[in-house]
């Protein structure tokens, strides 16, 4: 009886609660990809099917269906992954905050601070630092975002101008880099710094401070319609 009630407990929602979320990113690709479902169930049926026509012409068409119905499982998860991935991106295309959520996942032996800089328009700078550097990855207009990146170059250069600095407009014009190729970008970067040089550079720049601990404003996009002091920037 006690196995029955701990079989209904708490644990026992992971799996509709893991249904659920697969279900809303579903609507939620559907809804940039009608065809979504249909590429899917395609990958998936051509898979198995290969696999199964390959059984029988060995001989073991039992052992060919389990092995094909677990790779087409595992086919179109990886193409649903794929395309809900680039739904996320074309939603969040143009988005006030998008890129430092992109910076956000791009993986461990990076550390992102959002919104190094900031102007009155709204224009963002964020900052990863890791085995490649530090990289700007900035945001908004590109020709206010130049002088945004010109600026933090400039401020960090005080107390790391021995370590080398990359610096990332997202857009859709010519050398800028769109969002969703904002990670892949950093992960081809060539490490340059050994990891104690790289907790160096984070201890520097923490010291130095950024917008966000300076100032007393809420973390994550800014808010559409907020007035910004004057003189343009926040800092």
């Amino acid at each position: 009886m006690a196995r029955k009630e701990n079989s209904n407990g708490p644990g026992s929602a992971e799996n509709p609660g893991r249904l659920k979320q697969i279900g809303l990113t579903y609507k939620m690709t559907r809804r940039a990809d009608p065809k979504v479902g249909l590429v899917v169930a395609a990958v998936g049926i051509v898979t198995f099917g290969v696999l199964l026509a390959i059984g029988f012409a060995l001989g073991h068409p039992v052992y060919a269906g389990i092995l094909g119905f677990l790779l087409a499982f595992l086919a179109m998860a990886i193409v649903f992954g794929r395309r809900a991935e680039r739904a996320a991106f074309g939603q969040m295309e143009g988005q006030p905050g998008a890129a430092a959520a992109v910076l956000d996942n791009v993986g461990r032996g990076w550390t992102v601070t959002p919104a190094v800089a900031m102007n009155r328009n709204q224009d963002v700078v964020h900052r990863a630092v890791g085995r490649a550097g530090i990289v700007l990855v900035g945001e908004g207009n590109p020709n206010r975002v130049k002088a945004l990146l010109a600026a933090e170059k400039k401020r960090m250069a005080r107390v790391v101008y021995d370590t080398p600095v990359t610096d990332i407009i997202v857009g859709t014009g010519e050398g800028e880099v769109p969002l969703k190729k904002v990670r892949t970008t950093l992960l081809k970067l060539p490490r340059v710094l050994p990891g104690p040089k790289v907790t160096e550079v984070n201890d520097r720049l923490r010291a130095l401070g950024d917008l966000m601990s300076n100032m007393p404003i809420p973390k994550g996009p800014m808010p559409k319609g907020v007035r910004m002091p004057k003189g343009g920037k926040l800092r």
